[in-house]
């Protein structure tokens, strides 16, 4: 049997219970899981890249155990297409909140296809208690001093505080 390698693209900037809910989803998908940070030069995270992948590694250890194994944090730079050809991916993860994201992901889709063929996209829909959750807002909350633990894992709510503590 073909090992079915998927890779699942973001800034997780930072990660989301949203996030992870993509993940376990992803499991169920393919037998290998690239979560592929994106790193954007002019783009100044809150995180920097090593801060992201302790940050995936943990929560993704602390949620599902043994099978994080399956998942395996990488950093890529410009067409995500050009990271799934680089690791072998052949299925491109892609969550889903609602119908704002879905009419943006298809024509995203449409111009992978065409650009990458071999490239299937997948798309997994949130599930209801995380439709809500963006990084963007998370980022704000916690910069205002609200409690964001029922958005992240521990390991980020935890990361979070340090940052905005001083």
């Amino acid at each position: 049997m073909t090992n079915r390698v998927a890779i699942y693209a973001g800034s997780f900037d930072p990660l989301t219970n949203g996030h992870l809910d993509v993940l376990k989803a992803s499991l169920a998908v393919a037998d290998l899981v690239y979560a592929a940070i994106g790193v954007q030069a002019n783009k100044k995270p809150l995180f920097s890249f090593e801060e992201r992948v302790h940050l995936i590694e943990k929560a993704a250890a602390d949620e599902f155990g043994a099978e994080s194994r399956r998942i395996k944090v990488v950093a890529f730079s410009g067409l995500v297409i050009d990271a799934a050809r680089k690791h072998g991916a052949s299925i491109m993860i892609r969550g889903l909140r609602d119908g704002t994201d879905l009419d943006y992901e298809m024509q995203m889709a449409g111009m992978n296809e065409t650009m990458a063929p071999e490239l299937q996209t997948v798309f997994l829909p949130a599930s209801p208690s995380v439709r809500t959750i963006t990084a963007t807002l998370v980022r704000q909350i916690a910069s205002m001093g609200g409690n964001i633990r029922p958005f992240v894992p521990e390991v980020v709510a935890d990361a979070l505080a340090a940052k905005f503590s001083s």
